[in-house]
């Protein structure tokens, strides 16, 4: 037996390897593992694991599936086991798998072995050996047997079997300890069984009678009462005769009197007013609850001056809140609530002379249970001075009696950690005297709404509170002398108080070692959290941040997980229905929940961003909670979100320009946005264009070249009218590799000549060269016509811009052949236009004008506005040139109104330069610079490289204010 691996199935699965805790590992994969447990050393055969992990049916590949979990699982336990070589923990039997293990190393087999020997005893007649030994063994239950594994796989008999086991042996044992008298060991466990089996008769009988034993007869009553409700309301039936009776006898006993006497009336629910009384002449006590400050506090100046500034209203009479809420829109996990609160409470103490109190209510810690106001109450009255026997049995008296205690008295109070609104309004003070301060990781609005709390929105530190942390607590020497290495620190943290604090003790705690080198290898982790692993829960960054994803509901949770799956800066709610495969409304209601909880913050109007270690948290447990294939398909989903949205806004922008068909088709679940006409088609690029440049390596590296391929044609024009040519550079490199990952010589042939084209636009001339030469090669092996053209155009265009002009009619000349000979109209109405153009370029303006006056009259035969507003535009240059003003105008205006139609800002801006120059030229001055003056505004609104030569026209002219 291998003593150093232990087991839990009496609760949560646990595994512990020399004394640390392993994960589980996915939901089927832990369900293997609590099988096994659970028949604890016996095997189970391959037939049943498949029938308990798939109840309505199994697919094909079960038994496959089953091995590699059992496979995973021997790697958990054993790593050191070499390839295919038999494990000597989980070991292959005859009948099945089965794992190794006994009384000391797995809680149900110590469990059976204490009340085995509980039973001895009692049979022996050591009743009290026998009470501890059936306590001792019920201590062990943590829950429900094997908690956590998906309750669809539950109805399995085994986990039925565990469970009855644990209630027979409880009852077993509630009976002896309620028979020797001493009831209060067994009433926890009693407590924590009746919440996991709240219709199960006979435990309530035993639970109604250990708090009546322990003087708790209103609670005991109250029990009953609930009990009878739940039934009545669930199950359609009054309680059976036993518990029946257990309240009989606990009314007799609490109306009897004192000398013994009956007075004979009849028992009846109006007989039955719990004991309550005021307390009688406690004394005055002044209570100081709160935590130590941190004397390592720094920042946080504008949330510590709005907090005085409340209190100042409220100490001069002024309309203040009397509860002050701290609580974040992006107050995520870590971000330093609890730390601020403490400090400003113990800043304000001195003003409220009456006392302070606090409590941990314990909302987020999934290894508690959320402390109930009633406890609360009962505590902070004790606090305040009331005798346990004085104490209100209901929470409505409790309420009653702490509002009457504060009525009047100045005393702070401090609620940490709040599940929700609902969780502290019976915690409010009733007096405007009292100050409280909540701290939580949801937004309390409720308490906003009905209590005028004032919230405090809570975000990350500063980068220069962020270097104060540092250097307070690995000292103001150590961060001067490596400023380099403390502010590469602060951005892996991502400026996250906890984040920073712990890799700060970790520093800390090793003076020697430079700080350079602690950063680097928090760079080397940075796709996990173990850099900011502490050694308790509550300072290991991995523990708290899973409080808060457990706290959000598993649906929310698992959303959570798929989200970091998205690689870009942020995520929109259309998106993300699509990476889910749910509907939108029901994503947008999950959305909200994390954002709620601070998971997520709101980086626009529908649209959500992680916070970078959440994120890789959030991936974590993506991988460990998701399977591959599950993982894969949801990247599938959203890359089909994301293309067939891109190529539907490309389609409205410039109809037919795109040369791929889109392919294959969306995978069930995806929606893909609705894109209405031409400005929407561009909100939405603009909106979308920082995940689009992240989704097409992100398409390479995870396996889907094709989506890669046609993201980058579908942004390939908007890319080059943007002027974002470096981004261009990037996207088409990663096309090319993705083309020749799919063996494809004509997208091989899109992606060079794309790249080409983007290199020649940075006057990279040779690359350029490269590129276009190997595109036409490529085409021309292929006999794609089409292709060959398109490169040839960009290849005179680039010769144009080198001023080589003939050389750019030859390349034309080829193209508009080409074109020809395919029927392609469009090709043909775009070659005569840039032939046009060339010949302005070569001062040709008259003949320009004939090619030009034949590009427009195509273009509006076939339907194409944007290439007539294009041929318009060379139509009114080649006026301009030869003194044509007023035919110049009339053309530019009609360029600009198409362009303008099709909201395509960067040829306005364009077109408005032309009209511009024209008005110089005729000597409107005045309007010549008002014209200019808009198409920098556009360029500059854009970003366009080209803003600067625009603005030249500006700088130039004497009509410009400078």
């Amino acid at each position: 037996m291998d003593r150093h691996i232990a087991f839990g199935v009496l609760g949560p699965i646990r595994i512990w390897r020399d004394g640390a805790e392993l994960p589980p590992g996915p939901p089927k994969q832990r369900a293997v593992l609590a099988l096994l447990l659970l028949e604890a050393g016996q095997p189970v055969s391959l037939s049943r694991i498949v029938d308990a992990l798939w109840p309505a049916g199994a697919p094909s590949s079960a038994a496959n599936i089953v091995h590699r979990h059992v496979g995973n699982l021997r790697k958990l336990l054993e790593p050191h086991l070499a390839p295919r070589a038999p494990g000597r923990l989980l070991v292959r039997r005859v009948g099945g798998y089965a794992i190794d293990v006994d009384a000391g190393t797995l809680d149900l087999l110590r469990f059976r072995e204490l009340a085995q020997r509980a039973r001895a005893a009692r049979a022996g007649g050591d009743t009290e050996a026998a009470a501890e030994l059936f306590t001792q063994a019920l201590s062990l239950w943590r829950g429900e047997a094997a908690a956590g594994v998906p309750q669809e796989l539950r109805g399995h008999p085994a986990f039925f079997a565990v469970d009855s086991e644990h209630l027979a042996v409880l009852r077993e044992g509630a009976d002896l300890v309620l028979a020797t008298g001493a009831p209060e060991r067994m009433l926890p466990l009693l407590q924590s069984a009746a919440a996991l089996h709240p219709l199960d008769e006979s435990l309530h009988v035993r639970l109604v009678q250990a708090l009546a034993a322990t003087g708790r007869q209103a609670e005991a009553l109250a029990l009953y009462d609930t009990m009878r409700a739940r039934l009545a309301v669930q199950v359609g039936v009054e309680p059976g005769p036993e518990l029946s009776a257990v309240r009989a006898r606990l009314l007799h006993d609490v109306q009897t009197p004192p000398d013994g006497t009956d007075d004979g009336r009849p028992l009846s629910g109006t007989d039955l007013p719990p004991r309550q009384h005021a307390p009688e002449s406690a004394p005055a006590v002044r209570p100081t609850q709160l935590p130590p400050d941190l004397c390592t506090f720094v920042g946080r100046r504008t949330e510590l001056a709005r907090l005085t500034e409340l209190l100042d209203a409220l100490d001069d009479g002024r309309p203040a809140a009397a509860s002050v809420v701290i609580s974040a829109i992006d107050g995520m996990p870590g971000v330093g609530k609890t730390t601020l609160a403490v400090h400003v409470a113990h800043r304000l103490a001195h003003r409220f002379p009456d006392g302070q109190l606090y409590v941990n209510l314990r909302a987020f810690d999934v290894s508690e249970s959320a402390v109930p106001a009633a406890e609360v109450l009962r505590s902070f009255l004790t606090a305040l001075g009331v005798p346990a026997r004085d104490l209100p049995p209901d929470t409505d008296s409790r309420v009653a009696l702490y509002r009457s205690l504060l009525a009047g008295k100045r005393i702070l109070i401090l609620l940490d950690n709040a599940l929700d609104s609902e969780h502290v309004r019976p915690l409010m003070p009733g007096s405007s005297s009292c100050l409280v301060v909540i701290t939580s990781r949801t937004q309390l609005r409720g308490l906003v709404a009905t209590h005028g709390a004032r919230p405090i929105t809570l975000g990350l530190l500063s980068r220069e509170e962020s270097r104060e942390v540092l250097a307070g607590r690995v000292g103001g020497e150590r961060t001067a002398a490596e400023p380099a290495a403390v502010d590469e620190i602060i951005d892996l943290c991502g400026r996250l108080p906890l984040a920073l604090a712990i890799v700060a003790a970790h520093a800390a705690t090793q003076p020697d070692l430079p700080l350079a080198s602690v950063a680097a290898a928090l760079l080397d982790d940075r796709d996990s959290l173990d850099g900011f692993a502490g050694e308790d829960r509550y300072t290991d960054l991995r523990t708290v941040f899973s409080w808060s994803c457990r706290s959000v509901g598993p649906q929310a949770a698992r959303l959570l997980r798929l989200l970091a799956l998205h690689p870009g800066p942020d995520i929109s709610a259309a998106a993300a229905a699509s990476l889910a495969a749910l509907p939108a409304r029901r994503v947008r209601a999950l959305l909200a929940t994390l954002n709620g909880a601070h998971l997520l913050a709101r980086s626009g109007p529908q649209r959500f961003a992680f916070h970078d270690l959440l994120k890789v948290h959030a991936l974590e447990q993506s991988r460990e909670l998701e399977d591959e294939d599950t993982r894969q398909l949801a990247v599938r989903r959203l890359l089909d979100h994301c293309l067939h949205t891109a190529y539907a806004a490309a389609e409205a922008l410039i109809p037919n320009r795109i040369e791929a068909p889109l392919e294959p088709e969306a995978a069930p679940g995806v929606a893909p946005e609705p894109i209405g006409g031409r400005q929407e088609a561009m909100a939405w690029l603009d909106r979308e264009l920082p995940v689009l440049l992240s989704a097409v390596p992100y398409a390479q590296r995870r396996g889907f070249p094709q989506h890669a391929w046609l993201l980058a044609q579908a942004l390939e024009l908007h890319l080059d009218r943007q002027g974002r040519w470096q981004d261009q550079t990037a996207v088409q490199r990663t096309a090319l590799e993705a083309a020749i990952s799919l063996k494809d010589p004509v997208r091989e042939a899109q992606a060079c000549r794309a790249l080409g084209f983007a290199w020649g636009r940075l006057c990279e001339d040779d690359r350029a060269d490269a590129f276009l030469r190997r595109a036409l090669t490529l085409f021309t092996e292929a006999g794609d016509a089409a292709g060959q053209a398109r490169t040839r155009r960009q290849m005179a265009f680039l010769a144009n811009a080198r001023g080589r002009h003939t050389e750019a009619l030859r390349h034309y000349e080829h193209a508009l052949a080409l074109y020809r000979g395919i029927r392609n109209l469009g090709g043909q109405a775009v070659v005569l236009n840039e032939t046009g153009w060339t010949h302005i370029l070569l001062g040709d303006h008259e003949r320009a004008i004939t090619w030009c006056d034949r590009a427009v009259s195509l273009h509006r035969a076939i339907g194409d506005v944007n290439g007539e507003a294009a041929a318009w535009d060379s139509l009114g240059l080649a006026h301009h040139h030869l003194g044509h003003h007023p035919e110049a105008l009339d053309c530019y205006r009609r360029a600009l109104g198409l362009y303008r139609h099709m909201n395509d800002r960067y040829l306005q801006a364009d077109t408005l330069l032309h009209l511009g120059d024209t008005h110089e030229a005729r000597g409107a001055h005045i309007t010549a610079v008002l014209v200019w003056r808009q198409a920098v505004r556009i360029l500059d609104d854009m970003g366009h490289p080209e803003a600067k030569q625009a603005r030249a026209r500006l700088e130039d002219t004497p009509h410009h204010p400078r």
